[in-house]
């Protein structure tokens, strides 16, 4: 991926300090995060309401959302870098916004299935571009903390997800769909006069044959982790589709290294805080998505809470993630360096799961089991996720921006749904109280030990510049 850069900096309009550029384009990754989440609780209601047991059907509205963002941010991302990111931004904005509003107005399963796609396409194309103009808008010292900021405000948002839909389906499940329309019209408004023209770089159109090829083996290899469950990891659909999977990703690996024009510069993995960052970001990734099917599970199927409920008790954890990544993580990436910062991090988030393992009961003890817990993984969120984009993301050359950024949060997506997978398939089909306990207790203990599995990768960037 070769060529001249024609700006690193905003150029055109001016009006926007970096910190604005920041806040209006969090209001677009709060979008796309709130909504990876907040629809799972309003399934049952959904259900109700179209009057259908088609478990299959409705599983796609949760399921074609993950696949379709997950297999295209590569391609959007590769595109934001040769054109012009504000205007990609708001374009992913309104796509967004109007699927939004149609979902809500949705008259069958399939209606409402088919705008879900395309709000999947909306957030992949803002997600790339809204960090691509957060990398271009912030001079290259205050990158770190302006990543922090913007990964925590997406982190936040989907952790509060299942908070939010439970207060929203009390009322009726299609405001999950028209609560994203206020934002994304203000988003579209204020960001159509305020952000700032970054024009895109002289780099080749995206490789063809590498776009299809990575597209297809990320939508595969999701398609087959969201159903595997279902089918059974043993049923040829299964084997087939992750075979296919891994023959279309192997294949673009193989391009990718050969072709004059890669979808993705090879040279990007040998910036080593870009490729120890992805690494951490998918072992994390899958650990933090089981943790949190896990918790609403627990607490509606074997607590018996309301999605009401059981929203507000998961809500101190989210509140720890802008508090630690704000007030507590740029002090200690200057003190220790990132690397140390993110190994503390998935220590305390495993320790939360190792709490939950060892004491929460069939008896609701909220106080004592599920809050400490929760406070933990919160802390650990906040420590992490935030540190990890920014340390992956900010040595990128800036015709790379989007691109390397899309990478990131392409394994982060399949990393939810891998843990999303593990977690289910661990949990399998208790047959009494006693054996759903043992279940969820060992799929904590997979998930707290998947949490550790990245302080390995981390630890290869303990020697990273230590800027916050």
């Amino acid at each position: 991926m070769t060529g001249t850069v024609t700006a690193s900096v905003p150029v055109g309009r001016r009006d926007a300090s970096p910190t604005v550029v920041l806040v209006i384009v969090s209001a677009g990754v709060v979008l796309a995060s709130l909504d990876l989440f907040i629809v799972n609780i309003a399934l049952p209601a959904i259900s109700a309401d179209y009057g259908t047991r088609d478990l299959g059907a409705l599983s796609w509205v949760l399921n074609g959302y993950a696949i379709v963002y997950a297999s295209l941010l590569v391609f959007f991302g590769r595109l934001a870098d040769r054109y012009r990111r504000n205007l990609g931004f708001l374009a992913g904005v309104a796509v967004f916004t109007a699927a939004s509003a149609a979902c809500a107005l949705a008259t069958s399963v399939t209606m409402l299935v088919v705008f879900r796609l395309l709000q999947a396409v909306g957030a992949a194309l803002l997600t790339p571009t809204s960090l691509g103009l957060v990398l271009a808008s912030f001079p290259a010292e205050r990158r770190p903390g302006a990543v922090r900021a913007w990964t925590a405000v997406g982190g936040l948002a989907a952790a509060l997800g299942p908070v939010i839909g439970g207060l929203l389906v009390a009322v009726s499940w299609r405001w999950v769909f028209l609560v994203n329309v206020p934002v994304g019209v203000i988003a579209l408004l204020v960001g159509w006069s305020r952000l700032p023209d970054i024009p895109g770089h002289k780099v080749p159109r995206p490789d063809a044959l590498g776009t299809v090829l990575v597209t297809a083996g990320v939508g595969s290899l999701t398609f087959a982790l969201v159903k595997g469950n279902d089918w059974g990891w043993g049923a040829p659909a299964t084997v087939v589709t992750l075979a296919a999977s891994a023959v279309l990703l192997g294949s673009f690996v193989i391009h990718t290294r050969r072709a004059r024009n890669p979808l993705i510069d090879p040279a990007l993995f040998r910036i080593r805080a870009f490729t120890g960052s992805t690494i951490v970001a998918a072992v994390f990734s899958a650990s933090f998505g089981g943790m949190l099917l896990s918790i609403v599970l627990w607490q509606q199927d074997v607590w018996g809470w309301s999605a009401l409920q059981s929203g507000l008790a998961i809500t101190p954890g989210p509140i720890m993630v802008p508090v630690f990544a704000f007030l507590v993580a740029g002090r200690l990436i200057r003190r220790l360096g990132p690397g140390v910062v993110i190994i503390i991090g998935l220590v305390c988030f495993a320790t939360g799961l190792a709490w939950l393992a060892l004491l929460v009961s069939l008896s609701p003890a909220y106080i004592t089991s599920l809050l400490p817990g929760m406070l933990l993984t919160g802390v650990g969120v906040g420590l992490t996720l935030p540190t990890v984009m920014a340390t992956g993301t900010s040595p990128l050359p800036p015709q790379s921006f989007a691109t390397g950024s899309a990478v990131i949060n392409m394994v982060r997506q399949t990393g939810l749904a891998i843990g999303v997978a593990v977690f289910v398939a661990v949990l399998a089909t208790p047959t009494g109280p006693a054996d759903q306990l043992a279940s969820f207790q060992r799929g904590w203990w997979v998930l707290a030990g998947l949490a550790a599995v990245g302080t390995v990768p981390a630890w290869s960037l303990r020697s990273q510049t230590r800027v916050a």
